[in-house]
This record gives C-alpha cells, sequence and structure tokens, in this order.
C-alpha cells in the first residue's frame, strides 16, 4: 500500500485478498469502446459498465481517494491499516465466511492501496455478480475492524516491510521517489523508520475514525467489464450501497519542483549479488496532458523491452547488465516522473553507470529517428489495443482514462493520436521536460568501495 514508502512493490501496494478460481477471460475489443459504454451515477458512485463478447465472466475495477496520501502527518499507516482491514470480516460475517462465499464460487476480491487511491479489484462468473456486490458493499461499508485482526495486520504490514527493505529495487524506488518529490506531494514515500513507528503507534479507533472519514461513495468509481447488463447491475449495486454516503475528494496537489543540479545517492546494502541503479527526475507532467504522450513515445523507443536502445546497447552489445529499461511512472492522479532502471553485478557498475549515461546524452540530445518512430508508434499502438483484449484489460484501460481526467473517446482515438505525432514533437518533447545534468542517479546494493 502506498505511502507507506510507496509500499509495497515498487513503491506499489500491499495487496489485501481472498482469491479464488476464475478463467481468464479473452473478449475483442469492439471497434468502438465509447459507444458501448453505460455510465450512470448510482448513489453517488460513478459506475462505467461495458459489455463485451466474453460470456459468463465479469471484472471488476474500480478506485476510492483513500490511498496513503489520504494519510494524516499524525500516522503515515493509517490508509494502509484501514485497507488492510477489509477483508478480516464484516460486522455480518468473519474473514473465513469471506473465504467460504468466494471460493465456493471461484470468485476473488482483493483491497490495495497507491498513493492516490484505494484499489478495487474483483472478478466473478455473471450468476455470482449479485453476491460479489453485495460483499463489496459489506466489505467496504462495514469492516469489522476486530482487535485481534488489527494485532495481526500491524505485525504483517512490519513483516513485509522487512521484508521488502532487504530488496535492492525497492529501496532504490524509495530513495528515488523521496529525492525527487518534495514534502506533501502525493508521490513521495515514508521512510521506512517512519512507517515502522507510525505502525506501532496506530490504534484501532484511528483507524475506524479515518475509514469514516475517507470512505464514501464521493470519490468512487467502479468499472465493470464481461458478461454484464447495465441495468441490472445498477439495481444490484444500488440496494448493496443504499444509503451509504460521505468520503471526501482529494485535495489538489502542488506539483514537484524541477531538481537543480544533478544528484547521486548511494544505498549500501551488505552481500547482495546486484545493484539496483534508477536515473531520472520529476516530469511535472500528468498522463494525457501536452507532451504527455509524445514523451512516452520517444522514451519507448529509447528503453522499453528488447528493441529499445538501452537493451541494445548495454546488454546485448556490451553485456553490462542483466536488464535494463526506461519508463514513465505514477502519473495517473498527479504529474509523475521518468526514469531508467536497471540492474548491474558491482563489479560492473561502474561501465554500466557509464555507459547508460553515454546512451542517455545521446538519446537526449540527437532524439529518435524517422524509422524508429514508425517501429515504436506500430509497437506503442499494439500493446495498447492489445490490453484491451481481455476484461481486465479493458477494465483497467477505462478506469485509469477516467482518473486521468481525460474523456472516454480517448481510449477510441489512442491509436490516431499516436499515429499522428511527429518527429518534431517527439524529440521537441524530450528536449523541453527531461534535463539530464538535473537528474537523481540512486544505486542500491552492494555498491564496491572504489564507487563510493
Amino acid at each position: 500500500m502506498k505511502s507507506s514508502t510507496q509500499f509495497l512493490l515498487a513503491c506499489g501496494a500491499l495487496a489485501i485478498s481472498v482469491v479464488g478460481f476464475v478463467p481468464r477471460s479473452f473478449a475483442a475489443p469492439t471497434s468502438s469502446v465509447t459507444q458501448n459504454i453505460v455510465r450512470q451515477n448510482v448513489g453517488g458512485i460513478d459506475l462505467v459498465v461495458l459489455k463485451t463478447g466474453i460470456k459468463d465472466v465479469v471484472t471488476i475495477r474500480g478506485t476510492l481517494a483513500a490511498g496513503d496520501s489520504r494519510s494524516p502527518e499524525s500516522n503515515f499507516a493509517l490508509a494502509d491499516l484501514a485497507a488492510g482491514m477489509l477483508d478480516k470480516g464484516t460486522v455480518n460475517r468473519d474473514k473465513f465466511a469471506i473465504a467460504k462465499t468466494l471460493g465456493d464460487a471461484g470468485a476473488a476480491i482483493s483491497f490495495n492501496t497507491s498513493a492516490s487511491a484505494l484499489n478495487i479489484s474483483a472478478k466473478c462468473l455473471r450468476a455470482d455478480l449479485p453476491m460479489v456486490i453485495g460483499l463489496l458493499g459489506e466489505q467496504l461499508r462495514s469492516p469489522a475492524f476486530a482487535q485481534d485482526e488489527f494485532v495481526k495486520l500491524k505485525k504483517q504490514l512490519a513483516g513485509e516491510l522487512a521484508r521488502a527493505m532487504e530488496e535492492t529495487d525497492f529501496r532504490a524506488n524509495l530513495a528515488f521517489v523521496r529525492a525527487v518529490y518534495p514534502k506533501g506531494h502525493p508521490n513521495r514515500g515514508t521512510s521506512a523508520e517512519e512507517y515502522l513507528a507510525a505502525v506501532d503507534k496506530a490504534t484501532l479507533e484511528e483507524v475506524k475514525a479515518f475509514h469514516a472519514q475517507m470512505y464514501g461513495p464521493v470519490t468512487m468509481r467502479l468499472v465493470v467489464v464481461g458478461d454484464v447488463d447495465a441495468k441490472v447491475l445498477a439495481v444490484e449495486l444500488s440496494r448493496a450501497f443504499s444509503g451509504w454516503n460521505g468520503g471526501s475528494a482529494q485535495p489538489p496537489a502542488a506539483r514537484a519542483g524541477k531538481s537543480k543540479a544533478m544528484r547521486e545517492e548511494i544505498v549500501q546494502m551488505p552481500d547482495k549479488t546486484n545493484v539496483t541503479l534508477i536515473w531520472g527526475q520529476a516530469t511535472q507532467l500528468r498522463n494525457g496532458e501536452p507532451d504527455a504522450l509524445a514523451l512516452r513515445v520517444g522514451t519507448a523507443a529509447f528503453g522499453s523491452g528488447f528493441t529499445g536502445r538501452l537493451m541494445a546497447s548495454v546488454r546485448d552489445k556490451e553485456g553490462l547488465t542483466y536488464g535494463i529499461g526506461a519508463f514513465n511512472s505514477n502519473d495517473t492522479f498527479v504529474d509523475g516522473d521518468w526514469r531508467i532502471q536497471g540492474n548491474f553485478a558491482p563489479d560492473l557498475l561502474n561501465k554500466g553507470v557509464a555507459s547508460t549515461k553515454l546512451q542517455l546524452l545521446r538519446w537526449h540530445k540527437d532524439g529518435i529517428t524517422a524509422k524508429e518512430l514508425a517501429d515504436t508508434k506500430g509497437k506503442f499502438v499494439g500493446t495498447y489495443k492489445l490490453g484491451l483484449s481481455t476484461t481486465g484489460g479493458m477494465a483497467d484501460t477505462i478506469l485509469n482514462t477516467l482518473n486521468r481526467d481525460l474523456p472516454l473517446s480517448y481510449i477510441d482515438e489512442f491509436g490516431d493520436r499516436v499515429n499522428a505525432l511527429t518527429l518534431e514533437q517527439v524529440n521537441g518533447a524530450i528536449q523541453k521536460h527531461l534535463h539530464p545534468d538535473h537528474m537523481v542517479l540512486i544505486e542500491a546494493g552492494t555498491i564496491p568501495v572504489a564507487t563510493k
């Protein structure tokens, strides 16, 4: 869950879930996603429904503005603790009854926190959708908040963090977001020491108060994709959440500022066989804003997969790394960051940094070529469309589009928007928004003394 140091998975989330078996569902996207979507307000909840050709399977994705950045300064862990209590039983049934109900139906419901949101995920068969919606309403509205489960959850979170702190990727990512985002920015992580102290001192009454304040329909958005009838679903949702009110809108956050000078930070970790390198900056860009798409396409040509320049040069040609890439992240709800991330053996770190820097400076100065742009456009659009071929991928895309404050028509227009990008726009975005001389370089692992 996230501002718990942008925990747990690359500043990601500790997933709290109860899972049964549900077959993976594939559904070819319709020619127009927008015209087939039904969107309505149900008791204050923004409900978005897309019926697809897949039979029997339904996928649910949702968000609510109760992420880690909503935790008060008095305790950074309250959002994680509130989310963690959702599957520990409700006032009507204990956690074992919840697990049995879902397991018998082969259904799944899970919750996790990110920096800006409580994330909701569920999957079930069409016949079990009323049950899942009813249970979802119970879990969100009336957790049991049992003291014994709360004590267990606190130990679980502390244990998850202790394990994460042994991972070089986690430590590098935590150092990076704390270096490029200022205090008060949703994407800035909490230090491990602060988080552990917050978990330890948190009380159940504080968690209940956080839940009462932040949970409600005001900011809840639910996307349902698959074999679903929008009218029937609206009735079930209305029944499950009838009388629910409250919640709190996410306050606007100040954008991250620009770094004024190159910074390097070493996170020394003993007895590690690899070093995680992260090199980048805050972009001050939110996904969907002008230049954001052009920068993403240019970045994909530079560092996406085996065809990107970084893998082709630093890995394949020079053999200096296990893997390396470049990408934009953390920019759905607020402005995000741009980074190179790779792993190096300690004795190859110096050469790896030098090679990576050379490629970065060349790319920033000269941009990408016309051929790279054409090739990247095809792959970029193809990957996007492939993501729409499953109910989960489609639901994620719809939810992310809306959370970026983009119109649903953006989904249908995405391919045209990418193909319309010019070489000048892409290379211009790279030079305008990225500044290698002001980037932050993080190295986490067993760093050779000579390198230090």
